[in-house]
């Protein structure tokens, strides 16, 4: 049983009104099995009057560049992966939900066309150039990512980090403004971890708010209680 926890006071409100979710599904995260996947889509349609899976496939060329990929065959095995991961949710969703599931999936062939994505991935880009403090903070999100890819004991680079963080860009518009995205009066972004970055983005310590109505949870594995 999934339990979503809200990141902070702010996200509470999306949560309670529980009009859409945007489930984030990582390439190359073997925690996304089928089994799970489907028990995301099953928690969604149960809570929620709508729900997306997002899918950051092409952007994870940007990670594999800063892990010593050629452009040319970091955009092949972020496409291969990305194929990977959408057949994941296309098969979980047929085993839970009527609706055609590419419909419900929003990757980077969907994105690169969405005038309201396009429109905050502009906005983050030009933040990072401008706001020091900002860009600052996204970096260290990216070290954060980058940490776990490398061997143990190693750390990015500055040339690493900047490679790589394209990719947290590329993430960014889902995170401030799903509810543009989706066309919602109100959204939350689950995801089963935390990320420091994501906390004071919705403390409002950052320079860049998220939209109003737009909220981000944390999905805990809830353990059921044993009967006495």
């Amino acid at each position: 049983m999934l339990r979503p926890l809200p990141l902070t006071e702010h996200c509470a409100d999306p949560l309670s009104r529980a009009e859409h979710v945007c489930l984030g599904v990582s390439p190359f995260n073997s925690h996304f099995t089928v089994e799970r996947i489907a028990d995301l889509a099953r928690w969604a349609m149960s809570g929620f009057r709508g729900f997306h899976f997002f899918v950051p496939d092409g952007p994870s060329a940007f990670t594999l560049e800063a892990l010593g990929y050629d452009p040319v065959r970091a955009a092949q095995k972020a496409q291969r992966q990305g194929n990977y991961t959408r057949n994941k949710i296309i098969r979980a969703l047929e085993q839970v939900c009527p609706s055609d599931p590419r419909t419900l999936i929003l990757d980077a062939a969907v994105l690169e066309t969405d005038p309201a994505y396009l429109g905050l991935l502009s906005e983050a880009h030009h933040r990072f150039a401008t706001d020091p403090e900002f860009a600052a903070q996204c970096v260290g999100a990216t070290g954060w990512v980058l940490d776990r890819r490398l061997p143990e004991g190693e750390h990015p680079t500055p040339d690493q980090l900047r490679s790589a963080v394209r990719y947290f860009l590329a993430e960014l518009p889902m995170f401030v403004g799903t509810v543009a995205v989706a066309g919602v009066g109100s959204s939350v972004f689950a995801y089963h971890q935390r990320v420091p970055f994501l906390e004071r983005l919705y403390r409002g310590e950052l320079s860049w708010r998220p939209l109003p109505g737009q909220g981000f949870v944390v999905l805990e594995q809830a353990v059921p209680e044993r009967a006495e």
